[in-house]
């Protein structure tokens, strides 16, 4: 008796502990009045300033979707540049309250760094960019090339199991941002740049001459990409995961930017689009978040779908289409689990 209830109260004090811990992260971007949000140092239709210094992309949506969920306004939020070597320590030390950055979704990075992935927006693969001059058509073909490589990366592991297990050589060139090898493989440095094959269709739209550059047709891995959070925050890891997933389920429900005003404005006769939107039920209260916190994230930049095509589509330079990145229905691999 005296050992259930010492175990009990055990585990009351463990439960408080936690939620104690899990509003954590919410209290600091309150308390500070804005998000910290790590990206990338710059990738073309991901995460890159304009020319004003305005940053935008799809990672940069997602950090502007979450401001605007907490605060009802998606400039609420620092951008801090990161690279793949200190990405991780800036989260891991509370220097941002997550990470929307072109980062791969891995056992090791879940387990064993502690951070916590709260879905994907981005499903992608490593690919590789040559000069057309060089005269392959193949990553076959490329056995003793010298290879830009950022190292800290998943990329820089995947490199050397293809070559390896293809029976070839390289010699790597580290770079540490995506800046830094555009600039050594355009001077020469390197015969091959290899990263996430979306980030090489970004380089290659910012060359003078896309053309002379061509993307070879081998995929060598999986690269689901995703924002992240520290392990131990369970309410803040809500947040991030609902959010994105509002932008995707809006989609499906044909919720835009352009009658997101009307629909919200009265109940309609779609149940789950008045859940999401805050004119039924009491899903922003389950989050600690107001009524229409998921209205607030989709009019900061549109729905999933309107966020791609703005950033990357195919009518953009970067020119990606949505392939995997199309929703389930349309047969890619986007899906969101139910508001309810």
């Amino acid at each position: 008796m005296n050992k259930t209830v010492f175990f009990g109260a055990l585990t009351v004090a463990g439960v408080a502990a936690a939620s104690m811990a899990s509003a954590a992260t919410l209290d600091d971007v309150k308390a500070r009045g804005a998000l910290n949000c790590g990206v990338t140092t710059g990738v073309v239709g991901f995460a890159a300033p304009d020319a004003n210094g305005v940053w935008e992309g799809i990672d940069v949506s997602v950090c502007r979707a979450v401001a605007a969920a907490i605060f009802g306004d998606s400039d609420a939020v620092e951008f801090i540049p990161t690279t793949g070597k200190t990405r991780f320590t800036a989260l891991a030390s509370g220097e941002i309250d997550m990470l929307a950055r072109n980062t791969t979704w891995t056992l090791s990075r879940d387990v064993d760094l502690k951070f916590e992935f709260t879905g994907i927006n981005y499903y992608d693969g490593q690919g590789f960019m040559v000069p057309r001059n060089l005269g392959v058509s193949s990553a076959t073909e490329l056995d003793g090339a010298t290879v830009c490589i950022q190292t800290g990366t998943t990329t820089e592991l995947n490199l050397a199991d293809y070559f390896r297990a293809n029976g070839m050589s390289y010699e790597p060139v580290p770079i540490e941002t995506a800046a830094e090898a555009q600039q050594q493989y355009i001077a020469g440095a390197c015969d091959v740049y290899t990263t996430d094959a979306s980030a090489l269709a970004a380089t290659r739209s910012s060359f003078e001459t896309p053309a002379d550059h061509i993307l070879l047709p081998e995929i060598v891995s999986k690269e689901p990409l995703g924002p992240l959070v520290r392990h131990g925050d369970n309410d803040w890891g809500d947040i991030v995961r609902w959010t994105l997933n509002a932008l995707i389920t809006a989609e499906e429900l044909g919720v835009t930017s352009a009658n997101i005003a009307e629909l919200s404005a009265a109940p309609t006769d779609s149940p789950e689009v008045n859940r999401l939107l805050g004119t039924e039920g009491e899903l922003g209260a389950m989050l600690g978040l107001p009524a229409d916190w998921a209205k607030q994230a989709i009019m900061s930049d549109g729905n999933y779908g309107e966020i791609f095509e703005k950033h990357i589509g195919e009518s953009t330079p970067v020119g990606l289409a949505r392939g995997l990145n199309a929703l389930w229905t349309q047969g890619g691999l986007l899906y969101s689990p139910p508001f309810r």
